[in-house]
């Protein structure tokens, strides 16, 4: 091969191999409401969940909505691994204001991301009067 194709051939192979991969993001929703809880709870509390995943990076990025809570939002999670019937510990806790919209986002652990991509957390939103959860919605693959 002559030295300047085989210069041009390894500046192409070489250039192949720093191109960065495209990341991939993941949509999840969850519509959140208070017949979710388990156990169940009454009440006019609903809301939504939208959440993205960078498959690259393993950050979720999530915007939770709500209106109708008996009070002010204390706490809100991520939990995981459970099914819509169970209940599970906390997979990540959302900290900050968390009045109607919460937005953040998490660095996942691949077991995290391997349990999320599973349908298998939820999002639970607390009040005073409902410290155990008073808003639930499970999280599965959406648009």
């Amino acid at each position: 091969m002559p030295p300047l194709l085989r210069r041009t051939a390894a500046v192409f192979f070489f250039g192949l191999l720093s191109t960065p991969l495209l990341a991939e993001t993941l949509s999840f929703t969850a519509h959140l409401s208070t017949a979710s809880e388990v156990p169940m709870k009454s009440g006019t509390g609903q809301g939504e969940v939208s959440a993205h995943l960078n498959t690259t990076t393993s950050l979720l990025d999530y915007t939770i909505t709500y209106t109708g809570l008996s009070g002010p939002a204390t706490a809100a999670h991520f939990h995981g691994p459970a099914g819509p019937m169970e209940t599970a510990g906390v997979a990540v806790k959302i900290g900050g204001d968390l009045s109607s919209p919460i937005r953040g986002s998490a660095t996942l652990t691949p077991e995290q991301v391997s349990d999320l991509k599973k349908g298998s957390w939820y999002v639970n939103v607390h009040t005073r009067l409902n410290p155990s959860g008073e808003i639930r919605g499970q999280l599965t693959p959406g648009h």
